[in-house]
């Protein structure tokens, strides 16, 4: 008989999450905190923040089969990806489905981290492991990295979780991660920055300017205040942490055409280096600009197949120049 794991069960952890939601029936990871979600008072920003991007459902076995079973996953839903100390041994579609089948697990006892959708809501039941095994609780104590953007940072049409830009820069650079993409949502939302002030962080980013450009939320005069204004806020409990923020990348006809408020992204990425020259004249001495063309520029225009988001090879490109651009010269 196969051993039944519980939904609730204290061994499971649940890395890159905000807040963990249990239920009689199921339990999910939410980056926000769940009980005050009605406070970001958007209701397709609550719907991102649902989904769990960057979490990681992890703990201690020596199993080397593994039953996952969910409430229905999402149609559109991306793929889940099993890593073993480490390393990627599988990925699952898990679109439509209730039950997700891992076996041939690696022999011995092994860290297990199952890297959740970035894409649709995920729900667990049970884990089912096969006897005889044991389990235990697993803590990730890596310096933990928190970075906040857009539909950009959220990654939908990565190859798998373990591919999003965020997930490989982390991975590459051994930190523990924590994802604050939320598509079409990035809007500099004041909740947003009281979460990131109260989440512990040894490294932060935010990457903005794409949402705010193609709905017009802020303008040549609210832009900058509310940059500098998100900022302060998560100083007020990170007040010396390594801080980037980082502008929008190549954006396509948005390089040179207007936008509702009069914006081009070059204008924006101005904005946002004039931001962190204000912040650092003022005593923020560790807070950094990196303009967004070095890490996906017009050079890359071939890997953006609806000319705004990355394909799956532009997300993995992204990814290194992440970690060559800001990773390996900021978080050290």
């Amino acid at each position: 008989m196969p051993r039944i794991v519980p939904h609730h069960d204290e061994r499971l952890s649940w890395h890159g999450a905000i807040s963990v939601q249990h239920t009689e029936h199921w339990t999910q990871a939410w980056r926000a905190p769940h009980d005050k979600i009605g406070l970001f008072a958007c209701e397709s920003l609550q719907t991102r923040m649902a989904m769990s991007t960057g979490v990681r459902l992890a703990f201690r076995t020596n199993a080397t089969e593994l039953l996952l079973r969910i409430e229905k996953a999402d149609d559109e839903s991306s793929a889940l990806d099993l890593c073993c100390d480490g390393e990627l041994v599988a990925s699952a579609d898990i679109a439509g489905k209730e039950e997700i089948y891992f076996p041939n697990l690696p022999e011995g006892d092994k860290v297990i981290k199952l890297w959740l959708p970035q894409f649709g809501v995920f729900r667990l039941k049970e884990i089912q492991l096969n006897e005889p095994t044991h389990l235990a609780r697993f803590e990730d104590d890596r310096e933990r990295w928190v970075t906040y953007g857009s539909s950009i940072t959220h990654c939908r049409t990565a190859s798998s979780p373990t591919h999003t830009w965020p997930a490989i820069a982390a991975r590459e650079h051994d930190l523990n991660l924590t994802c604050l993409g939320f598509g079409g949502q990035c809007h500099l939302d004041p909740m947003v920055a009281r979460m990131i002030r109260d989440t512990p962080a040894d490294f932060l980013s935010m990457k903005v300017g794409i949402n705010i450009y193609g709905s017009g939320s802020l303008n040549e005069r609210t832009f900058r205040p509310a940059i500098i204004g998100a900022v302060q806020i998560i100083r007020e409990k990170h007040p010396q942490t390594p801080f980037v923020l980082v502008s929008s990348i190549f954006g396509a006809h948005r390089e040179t055409e207007e936008n509702k408020v009069g914006f081009t992204l070059p204008k924006m990425r101005a904005e946002v280096a004039a931001a962190v020259e204000t912040l650092r004249a003022h005593g923020d001495e560790n807070i950094h600009y990196v303009d967004g063309l070095e890490i996906f520029g017009p050079q890359d225009a071939h890997l953006l197949p609806d000319n705004l988001h990355p394909n799956a090879e532009g997300y993995a490109l992204m990814g290194q120049r992440f970690l060559e651009k800001v990773a390996r010269v900021y978080f050290v």
